[in-house]
């Protein structure tokens, strides 16, 4: 069956839900945006293996990660680059290494909304269990110090609602954003054993839009001046916000819908309330955005060390 929403198995391993019953009524399901399919590709030989999924924005920063993962876990091959499973189309970038699947999702809801059904129904497909999936991103902070890795306790809408709205069939859906709370307590914990940088756990806050849905005053257009841009962020600030980003409220939806842990790491690399553009180096940037990798590669060996001492 296509269609599970029970909680475990009678093995007592949570699986990756999808609630879809004409998922049944196919023969092959293609996943095209991966270019991926059940009637062309082994999926539970591919893909039955993985317990970590890590997705982000951009490809070349999933690849990177993986590469800076098998380096962390020992499985690195210094022979050979890691190919993109995903070769076959143009839209989403997929490494592997051992149980650690990184994907990209591009940007905004959309796009991570498509990657997501997709990724879902491939970690079903394959039969993966006890499944964590973690975003690792970048974002714009709230009274932040640039470079402070934020957690995501719940992901709110503009409104400073913690709910994903979309729009199906014409009629308007409202579904829950909370995330996982022991798991951000988990990675919360890593992170004062890596003692590299600082660490909190807060709201985000999820957008539509990159200028004008951010109180940018650097966009195209923008009618609005600097007292209603402040006005609204200390607002956002108040509400217990951290951080604001574009993907963080479906990401929570979907994966509470699947039934699988998740969590949203994401690193600021300017504090909004005083500025809209980035200043800091290249160099910088570049060092603030390898913390997110840096924590969820902690967590990952901790808990297989953790597994591994469980099976002895």
């Amino acid at each position: 069956k296509n269609v599970s929403t029970k909680g475990r198995n009678e093995k007592n391993k949570t699986p990756v839900c999808v609630r879809n019953p004409h998922l049944d009524a196919l023969k092959d399901d293609v996943l095209y945006h991966f270019g991926l399919g059940t009637g062309t590709h082994n999926l539970p030989a591919m893909f039955g293996d993985v317990k970590f999924v890590c997705v982000g924005g951009s490809p070349q920063r999933m690849k990177s990660f993986i590469e800076y993962i098998a380096a962390e876990l020992k499985m690195e091959d210094p022979t050979s680059e890691y190919p993109n499973i995903c070769e076959g189309t143009d839209r989403y970038d997929m490494y592997k290494v051992g149980p650690v699947l990184s994907v990209s999702h591009g940007m905004g809801v959309p796009s991570i909304a498509i990657m997501l059904h997709e990724l879902i129904k491939l970690l079903h497909y394959a039969r993966c269990t006890d499944v964590t999936i973690i975003r690792i991103g970048t974002s714009g902070g709230i009274g932040l110090e640039p470079g402070t890795v934020v957690v995501t306790k719940q992901a709110m809408d503009a409104t400073f609602k913690p709910k994903f709205e979309q729009v199906i069939l014409g009629k308007t859906v409202v579904r829950n954003t909370d995330l996982d709370q022991s798991l951000a307590e988990e990675l919360l914990h890593c992170s004062k054993e890596l003692k590299q940088f600082d660490t909190v756990i807060g709201n985000t806050m999820c957008t539509m839009d990159f200028y004008e849905g951010q109180a940018r005053l650097d966009g195209a257009f923008c009618f609005y001046n600097e007292k209603d841009k402040q006005d609204y962020l200390r607002k956002v600030s108040e509400a217990g916000i951290c951080n604001i980003e574009m993907e963080a409220s479906v990401f929570a939806a979907m994966c509470k819908l699947s039934g699988v842990r998740a969590a949203v790491v994401c690193v600021t690399l300017l504090d909004r309330l005083k500025g809209d553009q980035l200043s800091s180096s290249h160099d910088v940037l570049h060092s603030y955005q390898q913390r997110p990798q840096m924590l969820v590669s902690c967590y990952i060996k901790k808990r297989l060390s953790e597994a591994r001492l469980t099976s002895v």
